[in-house]
């Protein structure tokens, strides 16, 4: 199956559920590999946050993520609709923390996903498919995933004194997640609302936004949607937090009185079976004198990034490679924001991006592009050797998107490379150098 992206860019508006503020909303086109990416537009830089487990912060009544200082909370009703309609690559960008709730469900996502039309793009999908069962339990809630091929969930919904007990089991498709599973609302019980307003939560909350319990009568602006409303959302709910695990999940959940915590928890023991899994079936390098042909990755996000570069903070110069053109060139960029730790002294009141760490920068890229040109198995590391050329023509300031183009001129028995480098700020050339690196084993620490 094809990774799907959408053909436009289409916008919402509304109220946040917990922090009370308005929120637009655009989903916009991305290219392969690209993933869900949250970006804040309304925070200096427009910080960008992948959802991923590890980046989870919060699980009270909802999910959080947070990268730095910049947060979204109640992820999971945007990311069950963009998994539920199976778009794997999209920038979700909002000028607030919280996506708009709306009806409490994720209805008015999926009919924002149809007007932007979802397109099969060139690259296949790939999935983690489960070959070995993973459970975790909290008190009376548990669940369990099963190897399955498909994605299958089998839940139970209950409270504490058993009035409103439900159980549905469904194999989730496009079809079946917008006809049965989209348009169920979230829904608490009335004695929770207050413990709720204590904890700053709910703050845009109404009865168009939510079903409240109270006993045994349901509390809402409108009649249920479904008889079985309460465990339809908890699915919902299963399917945009098991979107934190990075890529799409092939297995049977089945979930006894689920919540965002313990849905994270399985996530988090999945991600780990997964990356484990990926570590035992790298594939070994292709004997001499047989011909492999692998397609090589258009782009590259962040974590594609640290996986190549043994930079890690504060001195990781490259944010993302945009495009690999051809076989010897590319374009990166890196967000220059004012937390870069160097501003608080160059200068204090003026601050500027040191031009040896533009060099840097395309000496990273530089050393990307010839990395990306060898086996994973090789282990290498590009080390700086030296410049030449250097020009500085504009200062790099805080807010500025430093566009990184590398290219290869001449390489040396795959040990000794040449490039150019160039940085560039709203199109214009701000620096540039020819650059010197050479490749060498990496330490078993690096």
């Amino acid at each position: 199956m094809k990774q799907r992206t959408i053909l436009r860019e289409v916008s919402i508006h509304g109220k946040s559920l917990h922090t009370g503020e308005e929120v637009n909303l655009t989903l916009k086109p991305a290219p392969e590999n690209h993933g869900v990416v949250f970006k804040r537009t309304d925070l200096f830089g427009k910080p960008e946050i992948s959802p991923l487990v590890e980046h989870v912060t919060d699980l009270v009544r909802s999910t959080t993520i947070a990268n730095g200082h910049a947060k979204i909370h109640t992820v999971e009703h945007v990311l069950s609709a963009l998994s539920g309609c199976g778009v794997d690559n999209v920038l979700v960008e909002m000028d607030a923390s919280e996506p708009p709730i709306m009806d409490g469900s994720a209805k008015h996502f999926v009919n924002l996903i149809q007007r932007a039309e979802p397109v099969e793009q060139s690259a296949e999908r790939a999935y983690f498919s489960l070959d070995a069962p993973v459970s975790v339990t909290r008190g009376a809630s548990s669940i369990i995933a099963l190897p399955h091929d498909g994605l299958r969930i089998t839940c139970t919904s209950a409270d504490d004194r058993g009035i409103h007990t439900q159980h549905l089991s469904l194999d989730i498709d496009p079809d079946v997640y917008t006809a049965q599973i989209a348009s169920a609302r979230t829904f608490t019980i009335y004695e929770d609302i207050e413990e709720l307003i204590k904890l700053g939560k709910i703050k845009g909350g109404s009865l168009d936004s939510a079903i409240v319990i109270k006993g045994d009568k349901i509390v809402s602006k409108e009649p249920l949607r479904f008889k079985e409303e309460f465990v339809r959302h908890k699915i919902l709910d299963i399917i945009g937090d098991i979107v934190l695990l990075g890529i799409p999940l092939k297995a049977h959940i089945i979930a006894v009185r689920p919540g965002h915590a313990l849905n994270s928890e399985l996530t988090k023991a999945l991600r780990t079976r997964f990356q484990a899994a990926g570590k035992a079936k790298k594939p070994k390098p292709a004997p001499r004198g047989q011909g492999v042909t692998i397609e090589k990755e258009r782009s590259y996000d962040i974590r594609r990034v640290l996986d190549t570069l043994p930079h890690r903070y504060p001195f990781v110069m490259v944010d993302r490679v945009v495009e690999f053109i051809g076989e010897d060139a590319l374009i990166a960029i890196k967000n220059v924001t004012i937390n870069e730790p160097y501003f608080q002294g160059h200068y204090p009141g003026r601050p500027v991006m040191p031009g040896v760490l533009q060099i840097e920068a395309m000496a990273q890229a530089a050393g990307i592009l010839m990395l990306s040109k060898l086996p994973v198995e090789d282990n290498k590391v590009a080390f700086f050797m030296s410049v030449d050329k250097v020009k500085f023509r504009q200062a790099v300031e805080p807010g500025d998107t430093l566009e990184i183009h590398a290219k290869l001129i001449k390489i040396r028995g795959n040990k000794i490379a040449t490039a150019t480098g160039e940085c560039k700020v709203n199109g214009k050339l701000v620096s540039s150098a020819e650059l010197m690196f050479m490749l060498a084993d990496a330490s078993e620490d690096a």
